[in-house]
C-alpha cells in the first residue's frame, strides 16, 4: 500500500463531507468535529488543476487562492495547492475552477494538504451564518467536547463533555438543523451543551441544552 492510499483510507475513517460514491464510504460528522479533527481549515477559490501520476489512479492537484485560514497556522500558514485522488471511488474530490469559493478541510502529509469526499468541503455560499461563526470562533471553543452521534432511539449522553447529535433521526436526514445552526461548547460547571446564540457563551446560557 502506498503512503497516499493509506492516507485516503485513514481520511475515510475520521471525517465526513458527503455520503460515499461507489467504493468511497464516509461516516457522517458534525462540521465542528470536521473542524477540530482537521490539520487545515481554509476558505479558498480554485484557480487551476492538473492530473499528476501519483497513486493508483493518479492525483488531482488543485491550485487555489487562499482567502482565509481558520485552522492550521502552525502546520502550513499558506496553502497554494491541495491534493486529492483522481478517482471518486477512492474518495477523490471534484471542484469547479474559477467559479466558487469553498470551505476546505484536510490533512497535511509530507508538507502537502490532502482532502477528499470524506472531508468537510462545501461551497462558501452554501454555509449558514451559524457555520461561518463557528469557523471563526465557536468550533474552536468546543474541540474539547465530544459530539455523540445518535442513529436510532434510545440514545443518551454518558458524560458531561458530550452533546447528543440527532440529525440522523430527523425526517430531513443529514445534514440537519444541529449541523447547520449549532456548536457544542463547554458551559459553566464543565458541561458541554449545544449553543446557537449570536455571542460567545456566558452565564445566561450556562444551562442551555437546546435542541
Amino acid at each position: 500500500m502506498t503512503p497516499w492510499l493509506g492516507l485516503v483510507l485513514l481520511l475515510s475513517c475520521w471525517s465526513l463531507g458527503h455520503w460515499g460514491t461507489e467504493a468511497c464510504t464516509c461516516s457522517p460528522s458534525h462540521p465542528q468535529d470536521a473542524f477540530c479533527n482537521s490539520d487545515i481549515v481554509i476558505r479558498a477559490k480554485v484557480v487551476g488543476k492538473k492530473l499528476v501520476k501519483e497513486g493508483p489512479f493518479g492525483t488531482l492537484v488543485y491550485t487555489i487562492k487562499q482567502m482565509k485560514m481558520y485552522r492550521g497556522f502552525s502546520k502550513m500558514p499558506h496553502v497554494q495547492y491541495i491534493h486529492t485522488e483522481a478517482s471518486e471511488s477512492l474518495c477523490g474530490l471534484k471542484l469547479e475552477v474559477n467559479k466558487y469559493q469553498y470551505l476546505l478541510t484536510g490533512r497535511v502529509y509530507e508538507g502537502k494538504m490532502y482532502t477528499g469526499l470524506c472531508n468537510f468541503v462545501e461551497r462558501w455560499d452554501h454555509l449558514t451564518l451559524s457555520q461561518r461563526k463557528g469557523l471563526n470562533y465557536r468550533y474552536h471553543l468546543g474541540c474539547n467536547c465530544k459530539i455523540k452521534s445518535c442513529y436510532y432511539l434510545p440514545c443518551f449522553v454518558t458524560s458531561k463533555n458530550e452533546c447528543l447529535w440527532t440529525d440522523m433521526l430527523s425526517n430531513f436526514g443529514y445534514p440537519g438543523y444541529q449541523s447547520k445552526h449549532y456548536a457544542c461548547i463547554r458551559q459553566k460547571g464543565g458541561y458541554c451543551s449545544w449553543y446557537r446564540g449570536w455571542a460567545p457563551p456566558d452565564k445566561s446560557i450556562s444551562n442551555a441544552t437546546d435542541p
